[in-house]
């Protein structure tokens, strides 16, 4: 759908006059789409080497800050210029082994090349027990990030980068089972913390994410999950609980901001699965677009929908969802929840977003919101997406314009979980007025300035053009081996289908690169069976049936890992885990 499209579809126009909405309509002239024409990756005139191969807006150049330096989730900026992020590892990314030292970075630019040239490493380590985690924020004079659970703060004494002093505990408690772990947050003006938590299942299911599985009623999980929490970054020892539940049914939210007026919005990950649990209602092309991604505008006390609800940007509505008695028309109670400030294609994971309250980009940009997608897995039949990063125009706190792709190339030449070479996690802008983008895959930051002219109007990106296939999956010696009644054939193109190279596989985003496993998906390669006897027939039946409750991770596997293969694909699949769990030795994790 194109953007321009997407814009209508929002509720509550009336909110921004209609000179303004016309005055962005023409502001956007040539890139009402989500993205421009695909273009090679090329050097830009005025930009230095290949905008670290990134297709940007025109007039934006970027650079590799820095790199290698974990799993990069949110980031925060300091008056200096000092960029702070932090990192996960722990049972969300169990074969990278993680970073020496803390899971924090400190980085800075001494020299004015666009590249940090001081990297320092600190806080909570994995040989203390420490995960890392996703969000970070700096608030009066101290560092504050998500760690295991917690959120910690490390005082800054006056001339310090890294902090000398041992952390605080702010808040603890917090939940860390289920599809959302992550807890990324907020500080205000005031001191406000705004945390979220999560779902811990795709939609209240009593089988999550089994097919036909009605919702719980009530969802009692929102007692502590699938919302955002408030508490006050001043004070120490406080405890997570139901008490301080500040808005709910928002069923994973990446990122949150306050806008320069003072509001909070916040992105929703919306659900999964519609057409390949309920196929009466959903067909597969609806399955992968529906339901849309949401940015929210927070008012305390309100209700978002999940998991009654989910956004359908072409009946301009939140519908009851299928758990609850939808049939993908019924709009019933969602009637009463509140609708989103602004809308995107499904499926795409908004991970952060951040407000542009800088100077150094043209007007155009200003006041509007940078979104980072982490990208889908879940798009098939359709092409995998996202992985980028979006700006939407944005006035008085709604909509003024389409949404643009502002920046792609992350993922490189495929666009899928097991492929991607980066995907975006974290946005922030530093102080000169320069967006900062980082990466969860391979921790690479980039840095992105302006030097066009000062009246450019809002334009999106070139699409990456796809690179030359990306290599297979890292060769094992000797080769795999072939189970009993299948081919060397099948087992290869099981390997494409399993690491999304083909025909919408999603196994690779759960059990990781070559069944490595994850938090998500358990190891596949180790020769331990859980589900069957480890013969082919045992592991296809594994596959067609799903894993509703699983004995060694935290998300369920639904029927076919939620992608509609036929048999023959399944058959594949089959052969490829049977082989991988036979090799003499694991695949190599690259």
């Amino acid at each position: 759908m194109a953007a321009s499209s997407w814009l209508r579809s929002l509720p509550g126009r009336s909110a921004v006059p209609a000179a303004a909405l016309i005055g962005a309509a023409l502001a956007l002239a040539g890139c009402s789409g989500k993205q421009a024409a695909s273009a090679p990756q090329q050097k830009v005139a005025g930009c230095p080497g290949d905008n670290g191969g990134l297709t940007l807006a025109p007039g934006f150049c970027a650079t590799v800050f820095a790199d290698d330096i974990g799993h990069a989730r949110h980031l925060a900026v300091g008056g200096d210029g000092t960029v702070y992020a932090n990192s996960w590892s722990g049972q969300y990314y169990p074969n990278m082994p993680p970073p020496a030292g803390g899971f924090l970075v400190a980085m800075k630019d001494t020299n004015g090349d666009g590249k940090a040239d001081q990297v320092q490493r600190f806080g909570i380590t994995s040989q203390s027990g420490g995960t890392g985690g996703t969000g970070i924020a700096l608030y009066n004079g101290a560092i504050y990030a998500d760690e295991n659970g917690r959120i910690l703060r490390w005082p800054l004494k006056p001339g310090e980068t890294v902090p000398s002093a041992a952390p605080e505990i702010v808040l603890s408690g917090m939940p860390l089972t289920g599809d959302h772990p992550m807890h990324p947050f907020v500080i205000g003006p005031k001191g406000e913390l705004f945390v979220n938590s999560g779902s811990a299942t795709n939609s209240c299911e009593l089988k999550n994410r089994m097919p036909g599985s009605p919702g719980h009623q009530p969802c009692d999980e929102k007692l502590t999950r699938a919302g955002i929490w408030r508490y006050d970054a001043s004070k120490t020892g406080q405890v997570f609980s139901a008490a301080e539940r500040y808005v709910s049914g928002i069923r994973n939210s990446g990122g949150q901001a306050f806008d320069a007026d003072g509001r909070l919005f916040a992105t929703q990950h919306g659900r999964d699965q519609l057409a390949q649990n309920w196929p009466r209602f959903y067909n597969q092309k609806q399955g992968a677009e529906l339901p849309a991604e949401e940015m929210i505008e927070l008012k305390a006390g309100a209700d978002y929908g999940w998991p009654e609800c989910y956004y359908d940007p072409q009946l301009k509505s939140l519908v009851l969802a299928p758990e609850y008695g939808g049939d993908g028309k019924t709009v019933g109670l969602c009637a009463q929840r509140q609708p989103p400030a602004a809308a995107f294609p499904a499926h795409w994971a908004p991970n952060d977003l951040t407000f542009y309250k800088g100077s150094q980009f043209p007007e155009a940009y200003r006041g509007g919101a940078f979104i980072a997608f982490h990208g889908s897995w879940n798009r098939a039949p359709e092409p995998q997406d996202g992985y980028n990063v979006v700006f939407q125009p944005m006035q008085g706190g709604r909509p003024s314009g389409s949404f643009v792709v502002f920046a792609d190339g992350f993922a490189g030449g495929e666009k899928g979980p097991g492929t991607a070479q980066h995907r975006p996690a974290g946005v922030a802008i530093g102080p000169d007025g320069a967006l900062y983008v980082a990466d969860d895959v391979k921790g690479r930051i980039w840095r992105i300035t302006y030097a066009g002219p000062g009246d450019a109007k809002v334009q999106a990106a070139p699409r990456a053009a796809p690179a030359a296939p990306a290599p297979a999956p890292p060769a094992i010696q000797p080769p795999l081996p072939v189970p009993p009644g299948a081919t060397a054939d099948q087992v290869a193109l099981g390997g494409r289908i399993f690491h999304g190279e083909v025909s919408g596989g999603t196994c690779s985003g759960c059990h990781g690169p070559n069944g490595g496993g994850t938090s998500t998906g358990a190891a596949l390669n180790a020769g331990t069976w859980l589900w069957s006897d480890g013969s082919l027939a045992g592991i296809r039946r594994t596959i067609v049936e799903g894993v509703a409750k699983p004995k060694r991770a935290t998300g369920a596997m639904p029927p076919k890992g939620g992608t509609p293969l036929s048999d023959t694909e399944v058959d594949a699949v089959a052969a490829y885990v049977w082989a991988i769990g036979h090799a003499s030795k694991p695949p190599e994790v690259k």
